[in-house]
């Protein structure tokens, strides 16, 4: 229906109205509550019209989709039955209000500003289902879509007010947008936090900094889990603990995080932990410690080649056997470093192909760290802690059998049972 239609309606309602013996004000006023209850009536109708047409193209697919129950959930379909609405209101207003100018000129700015108002809603919809359709796809799922949307959000409300404005001021949206260049600095600083987390969700997501799904640690506000939410400002974090945190969006591209992504994508996550050996128990392998030492299974092997190789070296070497200073020997140390791998390498949760060591650190005034690097093939937390406790169980209750001791600072009743000692 075209505006020469809605005159021809309204000629007619008057001609009506005025063949029944209406004139003056009585024409007037029955002419205008008449034609408003007839466009409130005639709104009804079309937009109802509007909507359920919508809604029978979409339900004559033939199947269910998740772009179809996004369009249903979130009303797109009255939201742009109300553009039309709108449009409406604004060419029909003119006629209504003939016999009234100055209410013509408020009415047409309400029209004007109710039909911004429309299309605003009808893009908030729209967008609210386009989110929740991108967010159910796994090509988007990892990825901030939120936070893009907030920004849309922002920038499109933005406009929507600069119009309004400038209907009311009865100004060109450009004069509008003119005038803001005295208020930037205050516009910046009230929307600091969502202009850094949009440049943040930007970078975050170009590349690939942080993910819904993805396990972080952000020890300067207490996070550590999984990330559930990425919006324009924030990041929600799940702990462990079951507790939320939230992370600004800025945080993570301008101080230090740690993303565990790509452990649990490779092929094992880290066991990195030390044993601290006395010092003063280390010493070279004597002929009844290397006697006790071969009933261990992990070492038959290496003790036989081991022992035979030194025996020719020290003999080649003419090596004076009254010290064990001289030549080559065995110490109780390295043997057990050396029993420490071949029980790693037998554990059938340690992924040997990749980084593989049992070596010493730097000797401390806590004694000699022998240290564990390897990779456990289980990611999860409550198994990997698991593998790494029952490693270390062993070793630590094994040491003892290469007359070796694990360095403890001492306690008070050691330091009781020393003065009791002293005493008698």
């Amino acid at each position: 229906m075209n505006i020469p239609e809605f005159q021809s309606l309204f000629n007619e309602l008057r001609n009506w109205l005025a063949g029944k013996g209406l004139a003056g004000s009585e024409l007037i006023y029955s002419y205008f509550f008449i034609g408003l209850l007839g466009v409130i009536l005639f709104l009804f109708i079309t937009i109802f019209l509007t909507r359920q047409l919508f809604i029978g193209v979409v339900k004559s697919a033939k199947t269910k989709s998740d772009w179809q129950k996004a369009l249903f959930e979130f009303r797109v379909f009255r939201a742009f039955a109300l553009i039309f609405g709108a449009y409406i209101i604004y060419n029909v207003v003119p006629y209504l209000f003939i016999d009234f100018k100055n209410g013509l000129f408020y009415a047409l700015i309400f029209a004007k500003i109710y039909m911004v108002l429309a299309v605003m809603f009808a893009v908030n919809a729209f967008l609210n289902a386009l989110v929740s359709i991108m967010e159910s796809s796994k090509k988007y799922a990892d990825k901030p879509i939120r936070s893009y949307k907030q920004v849309a959000k922002i920038v499109f409300y933005i406009v929507g007010f600069v119009l309004i404005l400038s209907i009311i001021l009865g100004e060109s949206p450009l004069y509008v947008f003119g005038g803001f260049g005295a208020v930037t600095a205050v516009f910046i600083l009230v929307f600091r936090d969502p202009i850094l987390g949009f440049v943040a969700s930007v970078q975050m997501s170009a590349i690939d900094l942080v993910r819904v799904g993805d396990w972080i640690t952000v020890e300067k506000y207490g996070a550590d889990g999984e990330v559930t939410e990425i919006n324009l400002t924030t990041i929600k974090v799940r702990n462990w603990d079951k507790t939320v945190t939230i992370v600004p969006s800025y945080a993570i591209v301008s101080e230090s995080f740690k993303n565990w992504r790509a452990m649990e994508e490779s092929e094992g996550r880290r066991i990195k932990r030390h044993i601290n050996i006395k010092i003063s128990s280390i010493k070279f392998c004597d002929e009844e410690l290397i006697g006790r030492l071969q009933s261990i299974d992990f070492l038959k092997d290496y003790l036989k080649e081991t022992q035979t190789f030194i025996e020719r070296y020290n003999a080649e070497n003419t090596v004076n056997p009254n010290n064990l200073v001289n030549g080559r020997h065995m110490t109780n140390i390295g043997t057990f470093r050396i029993y420490a791998e071949k029980y790693l390498e037998s554990n059938p949760y340690i992924n040997t192909d990749l980084t593989f060591m049992v070596r010493q650190l730097q000797a401390t005034e806590n004694g000699l760290p022998i240290e564990i690097y390897v990779f456990s093939k289980e990611k999860g937390l409550k198994r990997f802690e698991e593998v790494a406790a029952d490693i270390f169980d062993h070793l630590l209750a094994a040491v003892p059998y290469f007359d070796l001791e694990i360095f403890q600072s001492p306690s008070g009743s050691d330091m009781r049972n020393f003065v009791r000692r002293g005493d008698d």
